[in-house]
């Protein structure tokens, strides 16, 4: 499956009252994003946009604008846009006061009017809007990936909690997939991100194996390869994302304890797809196949932490073999660690 958006933040005049009247342009872009020529050179190669609206909280000043702003984006043929809260809404509202839930069900209904799909980030729980309003897609409501890069971070324990809690409502847009662990690319690149003060000492808690099967275990039918481009870009185990489908049409939990390590099967048209991941504590599990399909031969592409991964990371093996509905498997994890598994019929 090839990557179908781009996703664009920063884009829109206004980040420079970030922490300040928060007000943001949604229709104006910086000078030096040209708005019309990417739109176009996404259509020439197949890819679309995928935008970016952060409020900041200031709801008022986004409503003004909401139906020019959806208008312009279908318009510029985008169907997909990541919503934004971060703070608090402008005249001291709750984001689950009756303000702010009339205002995301505004959000929903006009962008479903012009055929666009939803990610919102600092959302309201819940409700089960999805099968009224079905291009709510996802949302983030928990600490997603981002706080790896300015606090102590997401730890392994917190990753194995989250499929049993946040994730009993619904889709998270957690924005898994870091293969730069340790940040030593981003760091590198000094006239490109700063990083200073505590920042400096951040990353990511999890292997780069963990980061795959995080693709499967937190369930978004938006999947966002979170990292930067080039630390994509020829690397082996890209390929998880290229053969992963996140259009899944059955889940099925198959063995787990709060907090210690969970192991989850999803499965979209011919495709089966295994994500396993434990805390802080290395661990082996013994896992039946019997959730494929009865006298079919797959294909498992095994992503799985090297034996040194519990003091490299960013250590893992990539292997192959032949399976299917009668067979077993041993799941073996670094401390901090998992397994991602692609299980495609053979014939293919």
């Amino acid at each position: 499956m090839k990557a179908l958006y781009t996703l664009f933040e920063g884009w829109n005049k206004g980040w420079e009252n970030w922490g300040g009247n928060q007000q943001f342009d949604y229709l104006e872009p910086y000078a030096d994003f040209d708005l019309e020529r990417i739109a176009a050179y996404a259509r020439e190669k197949g890819v679309q946009l995928w935008m970016h609206n952060e409020t900041g909280g200031n709801i008022p000043e986004y409503e003004a604008v909401l139906e020019a702003a959806m208008r312009r984006y279908a318009e510029l043929g985008v169907h997909t846009l990541k919503t934004g809260y971060a703070g608090g809404f402008k005249g001291g509202y709750l984001h689950h006061s009756q303000y702010g839930v009339q205002h995301y069900q505004r959000v929903v209904e006009t962008a479903a009017k012009y055929r666009i799909m939803l990610d919102v980030h600092e959302p309201i729980k819940e409700t089960g809007i999805r099968r009224t309003w079905p291009n709510m897609m996802t949302r983030e409501g928990a600490r997603g990936m981002e706080w790896n890069a300015w606090s102590e971070g997401n730890s392994a324990e917190y990753l194995t909690t989250l499929p049993f809690v946040r994730m009993l409502s619904g889709p998270m847009d957690y924005t898994p997939g870091i293969f730069d662990i340790d940040y030593s690319t981003a760091k590198a690149d000094k006239g490109r991100i700063e990083w200073n003060g505590p920042n400096a000492e951040c990353c990511i808690k999890t292997t780069l194996a963990r980061q795959i099967a995080n693709w499967v275990i937190i369930y978004s039918p938006l999947q966002m390869a979170a990292d930067l481009i080039e630390n994509y870009e020829g690397h082996p185990a890209f390929r998880f994302f290229r053969d992963f489908d996140a259009d899944c049409d059955w889940s099925k939990a198959l063995q787990g304890e709060i907090g210690d390590y969970i192991v989850v099967a999803r499965r979209a048209k011919d495709r089966h797809f295994l994500g396993a991941g434990t805390d802080e504590k290395a661990r082996t599990l013994v896992q039946k196949l019997d959730f494929l399909e009865p006298g079919v031969t797959y294909t498992a592409t095994i992503y799985a932490d090297a034996p040194d991964a519990g003091r490299n990371p960013e250590a893992y093996l990539i292997g192959k073999r032949a399976v299917t509905a009668r067979d077993t498997i041993r799941i073996e994890m670094a401390e901090r660690g998992g397994q991602a598994i692609t299980f495609i019929p053979a014939e293919k």
